[in-house]
C-alpha cells in the first residue's frame, strides 16, 4: 500500500497478511506472526523509527521486521488495531493523527485500515510470504492464511490458486476454498525436497470475469532438525612425517547436513571421539571444531613405535549441541611417513673374506646392517663406501637391492707376490641423508679383513710379442734369439719348458729348456706366410706346478730384403699381325724383391738363335719398360719364343733369360686376326682342357650306360620269350576238355586210364601182364626244380637248365622216338582216320613260318612245315 504524506511516501508490508489500500483482512492460526514495515522517503533523507501500539504482543526492529512476542491463536486475537508509527528527525509525532503516518492491521478475520489525512492512490492486493514448518504432525487440511477482496460486498466472487504445489506438480499439496478464500496445506512438508512454493491467488465473479489482479503467495518451508550430518567418506587417510612439531597440519575431514546450513539445524561441530592406539599421549592430535581439519597437538611422532593413528571423528548438528543435535562418526586413518631419522648400523665390526689372485668380478664379503626405517625406502637403502685399504682401487661394494647387503667385490687383478692381505675401512649411509639433528654412530663403519690366496700363474714372455729384424736367406741352424718367459709365482721353486706352438712355415726350433730359437730352413721373405714382411710364430711356456699352468707368446721377424729374385718378363705372351702398323710393343718385368733391388732393369736380346736379332730390336722407354720392334715388314703367322735378358738394380745383379711368347696372325683391317691358325696359336689354358676332358669321360660314360642297358633289355625280353605264362603252363594247371566219347562201336574203353598219374592203381594190386608199353613205369618221382612264383629274369636260364637234366634223368619219361600205343575206337567210326597229320600234302599250301616266332617249343614243327621242301 502507498500513502503519501507532505512531501514523504510511506510503503507499509504485511507478512503473514493480505494488505490491500481499500481493506486486508489476514489469517493466522498458531503460526508466530512476522511483519516487515518498509519507509521510503520522499528524498529528503534522516533516519526513520519505528514505533509499535501494542509492545506487549508485537516488536519491531529498527529494520522494520516486525516480530510476535507470543503465540497467537484466533480465539486471541481481538479485533484491536496494530498501529505502526514511522518519524523522522524532522517529523515529529502529534498527539492526534495530523502529520504522523500509520498502518492500521486488524485481526485476521476483521481488519480495517484506517489513515487519517491520507489520500487513495490505486487499489492493489499485496500479501507478505507464509512461513510452514516441515513435517507438521498436524491435522490436515491444515488453514494458513484466508484471502478476501472489498468487492465480495457488492457480489459474490470466487477464489482460486494456480502453480506448483496446487495445480502443477506436485499437485494436491495446497487448496482454497472457492468461497471464503481459505487456503491451507494437504500433506506434511519437507524442506530437502522443495523449500518454498510460489502460488498466485485469483478472484472472480460468478461469470468468471476477473475482479482483482492475481496476487503473489510465497510459501516458505520452515527448516526442522529432521537430518544427521552424513560424511563425505566413511574411513579417511592422511599422512604425517614421524617428528612433526605441533601444529602441523595433517588433513582436513567433511561432514554434509541436509538442513537449512542458516539455521542451527545445518550448523555442524567436530571433536575427537577417540585415539588409537594412546601413545606417547592420548591427545596427539586435534580438530578444528568447525573446519573439521585435523592437526598435531603433541610432540613425540614415531613411525619405528607407532606407525598408524587411527581417530574416530564425530559431526554434531545444532552447532554441537549434546542435547538438542544430531551426530555421526567416521574413521581417520593417520600413517606416520618415515623419515631419516635411524642410520644403518653394521653387524659386526670386522668382517672377514679371501680371494684366490688374479680373480676379478669375484664377491669376497658380505657386510650386513641395520637400519630401523622403513624397507625399501630411500631412508632404509644402503650405500657402502671405501675409505681406507684400497688406494689402487681394487674393490667395489655395490648394495644388494633385496637384502640390502654390502658386496665386497674384487674389481681389479690382486697379485698375491705383492700383498698377501688387505684391510678395508667401509662406511655404510643411506641413500638420503639424515634427518636435521641426528648424526651417524659408531657402528655405521666397520673393517673388512681379506687373505690373498696364492695360485699358479702362467709364465708370462717379456717383451710379447718380441719383434727382431733378420735378413732374408738366413741358412738352417742359424741362431735367432732367446725368447725366455718368467714366472710370476716367486715362491715357488718350478722349472719352465718351452715348445713350439705355431709356425705356419716350420722355419724355427726352440729349444725346451733355454728358449734359444734357431733356423731349421732358409728365411724368404717372398714366402706367402710372410705378410708385409712380417713372419709370426707362437710359443708355448709351461711351469711344473700342479695343475701346470702355460703362457703364451709371439715372436715377429721382420726379413729385410735381399737380392735373391730374378726379373722375368712381363706380359709372358703378346700377339701382332702378320704386318703390324705399329711394329712394336711394350714390355716390363716383375721382380720379387722389393727396391733397390728391383729396378731400374736392363733389357736385352739373346744372341741366339740368330734370327731373333735379325728379325727384333728392344728399346729400352724408362728404368721399367722397354719397347720390342719388329725389324722385318712382314712375319708369317705363327708362335714366336723370343728370349729377352732382364737385369735387375740389386747390389749384386741378377740377370734371366725370360721368353716371351709372341703369336703372330693374319688381321683385318681393324687389326684384329681372322685366321684359323690364331685360333690354333691362341691354344688353350689349362682349366679349359681339363674341362674338356671332363665333358669327354662324362659322354663316354654315358654311352656305356646306354649300351648295357641296351643289352639288358635284350636278355630281358629273350627270357620273356622263353617263360610260359602261368595259366598256359601244363604242369601246374590240369586243363579239362569235353569227353565226346569214341565211336559207335568203341563203347567199353578203360577211362581210367586217362585219370591224372597219381590217381593210377599202385603196382601191387595191378595184375602184371596187362601193363600197357607205354605206361609210365612206377619208380621213385624225379625231383623237378620249383619255379617261383615271380622268377628273376636272370634265373630263367638256369631254371630251364636244371629241368632239362631232371627230364633227361627221368627214367619214366620216354623218348621222343618211342612208339606210342592208342586203344583202337573200332571200324565204321566217325571220328576218321589221324593218319592225315603225317601228310605232306594236306595244307601245303599254308605258310607255317610264323612258328618261329613261338619259341624254341614250336621250332620243331617250324622245321617241319615252315621250312622248303627238302
Amino acid at each position: 500500500m502507498s500513502v503519501c504524506l507532505s512531501e514523504c511516501l510511506l510503503t507499509v508490508f504485511l507478512s503473514l497478511s493480505l494488505v490491500t489500500s481499500a481493506s486486508i483482512s489476514c489469517s493466522v492460526s498458531s503460526l508466530p506472526l512476522s511483519l516487515t514495515v518498509k519507509f521510503v522517503n520522499c528524498g529528503q533523507g534522516g533516519l526513520v523509527q519505528f514505533e509499535c501500539s501494542n509492545p506487549s504482543d508485537f516488536r519491531i526492529e529498527a529494520d522494520g521486521v516486525v516480530y510476535a512476542l507470543r503465540p497467537f491463536t484466533v480465539s486471541t486475537l481481538r479485533a484491536v488495531p496494530l498501529v505502526i508509527v514511522a518519524r523522522d528527525e524532522t517529523n515529529q509525532p502529534e498527539p492526534t493523527g495530523t502529520s504522523n503516518t500509520s498502518a492500521h492491521i486488524l485481526s485476521p478475520f476483521h481488519s480495517l485500515l484506517s489513515l487519517s489525512n491520507l489520500k487513495r492512490m490505486k487499489r492493489d492486493w499485496v500479501i507478505p510470504p507464509i512461513n510452514v514448518p516441515e513435517n507438521s504432525r498436524g491435522e490436515f487440511p491444515q488453514d494458513l492464511v484466508r484471502i478476501r477482496s472489498d468487492n465480495d460486498k457488492n457480489r459474490s466472487l470466487r477464489y482460486s490458486v494456480t502453480g506448483p504445489g496446487a495445480d502443477q506438480p506436485p499437485t494436491g499439496i495446497f487448496i482454497i476454498h472457492p468461497i471464503s478464500g481459505e487456503l491451507s496445506v494437504m500433506k506434511p512438508l519437507d524442506r530437502e525436497h522443495i523449500s518454498n512454493f510460489h502460488l498466485r491467488a485469483h478472484a472472480v465473479d460468478l461469470n468468471g470475469n476477473q475482479v482483482e489482479s492475481p496476487i503473489d503467495i510465497v510459501i516458505n518451508v520452515i527448516d526442522m532438525n529432521d537430518n544427521r550430518p552424513e560424511f563425505i567418506h566413511q574411513i579417511w587417510n592422511g599422512t604425517i612425517p614421524e617428528g612433526s612439531k605441533p601444529g602441523t597440519f595433517v588433513m582436513t575431514v567433511t561432514s554434509v547436513d541436509k538442513d537449512d546450513p542458516k539455521t542451527a539445524n545445518g550448523m555442524l561441530r567436530y571433536k575427537i571421539v577417540s585415539q588409537n592406539p594412546e601413545s606417547p599421549t592420548s591427545n596427539m592430535f586435534t580438530i578444528n571444531n568447525k573446519t573439521g581439519g585435523i592437526i598435531t597437538v603433541a610432540a613425540g611422532l614415531d613411525r619405528e613405535k607407532v606407525p598408524q593413528y587411527t581417530l574416530i571423528i564425530q559431526a554434531t548438528d545444532m552447532e554441537g549441541n549434546p542435547m538438542y543435535g544430531l551426530s555421526n562418526t567416521a574413521t581417520a586413518v593417520i600413517k606416520v611417513t618415515d623419515i631419516n631419522d635411524n642410520p644403518p648400523e653394521f653387524t659386526a665390526e670386522t668382517f672377514f673374506g679371501e680371494v684366490p689372485e688374479n680373480r676379478v668380478n669375484v664377491i669376497v664379503a658380505n657386510l650386513t646392517v641395520t637400519d630401523k626405517d622403513q624397507p625399501n625406502t630411500p631412508a632404509w637403502n644402503t650405500v657402502y663406501k671405501i675409505t681406507g685399504g684400497d688406494p689402487t682401487g681394487r674393490f667395489s661394494v655395490p648394495t644388494d637391492p633385496t637384502t640390502n647387503e654390502g658386496l665386497v667385490t674384487v674389481v681389479k687383478p690382486i697379485d698375491y707376490e705383492i700383498s698377501r692381505t688387505y684391510v678395508l675401512t667401509v662406511v655404510a649411509v643411506n641413500e638420503v641423508s639424515l634427518a636435521r639433528g641426528i648424526h651417524s654412530p659408531r657402528q655405521s663403519t666397520a673393517t673388512v679383513s681379506i687373505r690373498v690366496i696364492d695360485v699358479n700363474e702362467s709364465p708370462n714372455f717379456e717383451p710379447n710379442p718380441k719383434l727382431i729384424k733378420l735378413e732374408e736367406g738366413m741358412q738352417p741352424e742359424s741362431a735367432l734369439t732367446t725368447f725366455t718367459a718368467q714366472d710370476p709365482d716367486r715362491f715357488m721353486q718350478q722349472t719352465i719348458r718351452y715348445t713350439r706352438l705355431s709356425d705356419p712355415a716350420n722355419w724355427l726350433r726352440i729349444d725346451p729348456n733355454t728358449g734359444h730359437i734357431t733356423t731349421i730352413a732358409v728365411l724368404d721373405r717372398e714366402s706367402p706366410y710372410v705378410k708385409d714382411n712380417m713372419y709370426s710364430a707362437t710359443f708355448l711356456a709351461s711351469d711344473s706346478g700342479i695343475p701346470p699352468a702355460s703362457g703364451t707368446g709371439t715372436l715377429q721377424i721382420f726379413l729385410l730384403d735381399i737380392n735373391d729374385n730374378a726379373p722375368h718378363v712381363y706380359p709372358q705372351e703378346t700377339e701382332m699381325c702378320e704386318k703390324p702398323e705399329p711394329n712394336g710393343f711394350n714390355i716390363t718385368a716383375l721382380d720379387g724383391d722389393l727396391s733397390p733391388n728391383a729396378g731400374p732393369f736392363a733389357f736385352e736380346l739373346a744372341n741366339r738363335p740368330s734370327d731373333i736379332q735379325r728379325n727384333w730390336t728392344i728399346t729400352r722407354l724408362s728404368g721399367d719398360f722397354a719397347q720390342l720392334s719388329l725389324k722385318i715388314g712382314f712375319l708369317e703367322s705363327g708362335i714366336y719364343e723370343i728370349p729377352i735378358i732382364i737385369t735387375d738394380s740389386g747390389n749384386l745383379p741378377m740377370s734371366n733369360t725370360s721368353y716371351l711368347r709372341v703369336k703372330v696372325c693374319q688381321c683385318d683391317h681393324n687389326g684384329d686376326c681372322t685366321d684359323q691358325q690364331h685360333i690354333v696359336a691362341a691354344g688353350l689354358g689349362t682349366g679349359a682342357i681339363i674341362a674338356i676332358l671332363l665333358c669327354i669321360i662324362i659322354l663316354l660314360i654315358l654311352v656305356l650306360l646306354f649300351v648295357v642297358w641296351m643289352k639288358r633289355r635284350d636278355k630281358e625280353r629273350q627270357a620273356k620269350q622263353l617263360l610260359i605264362d602261368p595259366e598256359d603252363d601244363v604242369r601246374d594247371n590240369i586243363l579239362k576238355y569235353d569227353e565226346e566219347g569214341g565211336g559207335e562201336e568203341d563203347q567199353d574203353y578203360d577211362l581210367s586210364q586217362l585219370q591224372q598219374p597219381d590217381t593210377i592203381e599202385p603196382d601191387a594190386i595191378k595184375p602184371v601182364g596187362i601193363r600197357r608199353m607205354d605206361e609210365r613205369p612206377l619208380h621213385p618221382e624225379p625231383q623237378y626244380p620249383i619255379r617261383s612264383a615271380a622268377p628273376h629274369p636272370g634265373d630263367i636260364g638256369d631254371f630251364i637248365n636244371e629241368g632239362l637234366k631232371a627230364a633227361d634223368n627221368d627214367p619214366t619219361a620216354p623218348p621222343y622216338d618211342s612208339l606210342l600205343v592208342f586203344d583202337y575206337e573200332g571200324s565204321g567210326s566217325t571220328a576218321g582216320s589221324l593218319s592225315s597229320l603225317n601228310s605232306s600234302s594236306s595244307g601245303g599250301d599254308q605258310d607255317y613260318d610264323y612258328l618261329n616266332d613261338w619259341g624254341p617249343r614250336f621250332r620243331k614243327l617250324a622245321d617241319m612245315y615252315g621250312g622248303s621242301d627238302d
